[in-house]
Order: C-alpha cells, then structure tokens, then sequence
C-alpha cells in the first residue's frame, strides 16, 4: 500500500510521488509517516528526507517548513527542496567550500550563522545526492 507524497515549495511543487513511508526530522524528533497514519501536523527541522518506494529508497534534501499529514496524503511544504538525485554535485561543493570560507573569516556573528547554515544547506545536498546515487536515484527514473 503506498500514499501520495507532494513536496512543495513557495516557487513550485517540486515531486509527487506515490510512497511506501516517508522518514524525516519534525521539530519533535525522528518522525516516520506511513500510509493510514492519524492526522498530523508538525515543523520540519532542515535536513534529509527519506522516502520509501515499492523498488527501493531515495533521498530529497530540504530546509525547514511544515508537515501535514493526513490517512490518504502526505504533504511537506518547504523553503527549499531538491531530489538528490537531480542535485549539482560540482555546485553543492562550491557552496560547502564557500560556506567553509566564511566561517573561517566571519566579520560577526550574523556573518557566522548565516555562514552555518549555508554550510549545513550544502551538506544536506550533498548527503542526499550521494545516499540518491547510491540507491539507485529511484525518484530521478520515476520523473524523467
């Protein structure tokens, strides 16, 4: 049994997708949404969001927004999302090594957080694009 999975944006809707469960970091802790589950609504802390397919698993890297659940659909409503597997590697990099650049050299301390959380923004690309590769970029075959 699988749910329909949305992942929106302020700009676009950036997958629907049928899954099988959906794991991610709430502002409670680990949370796992699987199909049928209760009315739930929840923050959601920046990070990698796990989702289950029929054929396997894929990664989609995100930052904060709300997630709402409900028996027959789950919707995550976010700033930023981007499937790993369609993730510019070469670019997320640059902006980890930027990100790193600043925190070496901050001027303040507004330089220095908006600096840690650029750096953590490339991380979770990262992260989803190498965990995407490595399961076999299941959304990416889906969607194209």
């Amino acid at each position: 049994m699988t749910v329909p999975f949305e992942v929106v944006t302020p700009d676009r809707v950036v997958l629907t997708i049928d899954v099988d469960m959906v794991s991610l970091r709430g502002g409670g802790g680990e949370i796992g949404i699987l199909p049928r589950h209760i009315p739930l609504s929840t923050t959601v802390k920046p990070g990698v969001v796990k989702v289950k397919l029929p054929e396997g698993e894929d990664y989609v890297a995100v930052t904060s927004g709300f997630l709402q659940v409900v028996p027959d659909k789950i919707t995550l409503l976010v700033e930023t999302a981007e499937v790993g597997s369609l993730i510019d590697i070469d670019r997320a990099m640059r902006a980890r090594e930027r990100a790193e650049k600043r925190i070496a050299e901050h001027a303040n301390e507004a330089d220095l957080l908006r600096a840690e959380a650029a750096l953590q923004r490339a991380l979770n690309r990262l992260e989803a694009a190498e965990l995407s590769a490595r399961y076999g970029d299941l959304i990416k075959q889906r969607i194209m």
